[in-house]
């Protein structure tokens, strides 16, 4: 008797299973995948193409939790974004940049050290990587035009964009993700995530947005200096307690040793 009741219960129980693994996946597709929203926005592109988004669309493995990102709104699958170790603002981006002059930069920058050379309307500004590597983003305004100064350590891309959009001024900081390895920033006034390499909007209420380029190519520090004597340098009083100079980095580029 014991035998036989203990048949029922496993064959119970391999029911039971079953059930449960015909069950889920229609509950993870219901979950995932959007249904007609009626909005009629169908210029919007999901996943890289007009067609129905796919599971791996709308499947977003980083935290949502804090954010007020309309997710529903994508130019690329949502499953490309990966976390990249400090979470938002983890590493602060610059908000009121201070500024020195070329005598006084330096004292403390070598003549080969990399400097982002940034010129808006006749007016010149070098940003030194030694602060960019810990900050990444330096919101500014350069010859009266407001722009963002960007820099993304695992590229080693220095990028420089207009950050009005329209009639909106956008102030950017980190979201702690990356996208194919690349620095992924949002907006302070949409929560809207960019692409830092070249960016455009990929998710939120501005997907799809591009901002226009600046030229910001790496220098020498002594070239920057010996070309734009008068200009203005980023200082490294930002508010923020880093030890500048140090790379946090080292190693990232060189090639695996072999054992």
């Amino acid at each position: 008797m014991n035998r036989m009741r203990g048949r029922r219960g496993q064959i119970d129980m391999r029911r039971l299973l079953l059930r449960i693994a015909l069950i889920c996946p229609l509950v993870a597709l219901a979950v995932f995948l959007p249904g007609d929203s009626g909005s009629g926005d169908e210029d919007l592109v999901r996943g890289g193409s007009g067609a129905q988004a796919s599971f791996e669309d709308e499947l977003l493995i980083v935290p949502r939790r804090g954010w007020s990102t309309d997710f529903s709104r994508h130019s690329v699958p949502l499953i490309e974004f990966q976390a990249g170790g400090p979470g938002r603002e983890g590493i602060p981006a610059i908000d009121r940049p201070r500024l020195t002059s070329v005598r006084a930069a330096s004292r403390w920058l070598q003549p080969r050290e990399p400097v982002i050379e940034v010129i808006a309307r006749g007016e010149a500004r070098a940003y030194p990587v030694q602060i960019l590597v810990w900050h990444e983003i330096v919101n500014d305004t350069l010859g009266d035009l407001p722009i963002v100064v960007t820099y993304c350590p695992l590229c080693n891309s220095a990028l420089a964009f207009e950050r009005r959009l329209g009639s909106s001024t956008l102030s950017f900081g980190t979201t702690g993700n990356l996208r194919h390895y690349n620095l992924v920033m949002y907006d302070r006034q949409t929560e809207s995530w960019w692409q830092q390499f070249d960016g455009s909007a990929l998710v939120g209420e501005l997907a799809g947005e591009r901002m226009p380029a600046l030229a910001a190519p790496l220098r020498a520090w002594r070239e920057f200096a010996r070309d734009h004597p008068k200009a203005t340098v980023l200082s490294r009083q930002t508010g923020h307690s880093r030890p500048y100079g140090f790379n946090p980095y080292v190693g990232l580029d060189e090639p695996p040793r072999s054992s």
